[in-house]
């Protein structure tokens, strides 16, 4: 090993601790290059700089969600590498809390697969409809972000012309933006340090 190579793993494996350090999603920004906000974890998910640090990443979440939804991040960056996250576009999750009782390292936090329990402790984001291209806000009754939450009524609601309406029960599970008819998305699943109000 050259000594180039000696000094660029020992930065690389500092950048760990920096950013455990530090506590914070923006921290973390700062010094891994290329991310612009923070991934939309599986549920039960610690806050972040946590997370980083329990994530052994054995990948069992993923080998045991039956909707393959979990991916995980590939690449040199040793902070991200190898960590799960859901993209809900391709694929919401379905909230069957098999991935947070396989994980061993507590990364993410058991949590019984039950609706009120589920309600009560998920937040993997937060739904935000865009209501400049919403088609219900636009025109055109769709609904069909309404009928895929499986907290219909709680976590989202229709007023009239079905335009949807997002509360703060929503787990971010990203059903609703997977089956969006409107391209690019009308309603997406925002991480919760960027809750946004479009």
């Amino acid at each position: 090993m050259t000594k180039r190579q000696f000094l660029k793993s020992l930065a690389a494996a500092s950048i760990p601790v920096l950013a455990l350090a530090s506590g914070s999603w923006y921290s973390l920004k700062r010094i891994i290059p290329g991310l612009k906000r923070p991934p939309i974890r599986p549920p039960g998910a610690l806050a972040e700089a946590e997370f980083l640090s329990k994530c052994i990443r054995c990948r069992r979440c993923g080998q045991v969600c039956p909707n393959e939804t979990i991916k995980y991040y590939d690449g040199l960056d040793p902070v991200m590498a190898g960590t799960p996250y859901i993209v809900p576009r391709e694929k919401g999750c379905i909230l069957c809390m098999k991935c947070n009782n396989t994980c061993p390292s507590g990364a993410l936090q058991p949590i019984a697969d039950d609706g009120e329990e589920v309600l009560k402790h998920v937040r993997m984001g937060m739904a935000v409809v865009d209501r400049n291209i919403c088609n219900s806000f636009n025109g055109y009754v769709c609904g069909v972000c309404v009928f895929a939450c499986p907290y219909d009524g709680l976590a989202i609601y229709a007023e009239a012309w079905e335009q949807p309406v997002v509360t703060d029960k929503c787990v971010g599970c990203g059903l609703c933006e997977q089956v969006c008819i409107h391209y690019p998305q009308a309603i997406r699943v925002m991480p919760i340090e960027e809750e946004a109000v479009v």
